[in-house]
């Protein structure tokens, strides 16, 4: 069965750092790319960014130049690292495998505010 298990998050300051992470269980992870979304109450779960199998990633242009995405395949682990937090990237976050079916996180609140 698979499985993917985030940690992470909190509240943070405007400028904070956070890293999040999720864990995968149940499959073969070095053979699936990985995404990060978020969501924000009433509006559409939107992607971050992605990383491929290979670690090859991929931004929104929201977050880019201040998010990193990164992967460790030994730990079946992949992460989010989140510099110069702002108010507006306040949201719950998401990790997905892709793969059929695609496979989602708990969700982990991020809160930025002063």
């Amino acid at each position: 069965q698979v499985s993917l298990v985030q940690s992470g998050g909190g509240l943070v300051q405007p400028g904070g750092s956070l890293r999040l992470s999720c864990v995968v269980s149940g499959t073969i992870f070095s053979d699936h790319p990985m995404g990060w979304y978020r969501q924000v109450p009433g509006k559409r779960r939107d992607l971050v960014g992605t990383i491929t199998s290979k670690g090859r990633t991929s931004y929104s242009d929201d977050v880019k130049g201040r998010f990193t995405i990164s992967r460790d395949n030994a730990k079946n682990t992949v992460f989010l690292q989140m510099d110069s937090l702002e108010p507006e990237d306040t949201a719950v976050y998401y990790c997905k495998m892709f793969a059929e079916p695609e496979y989602w996180g708990q969700g982990t609140q991020v809160t930025v505010s002063s």
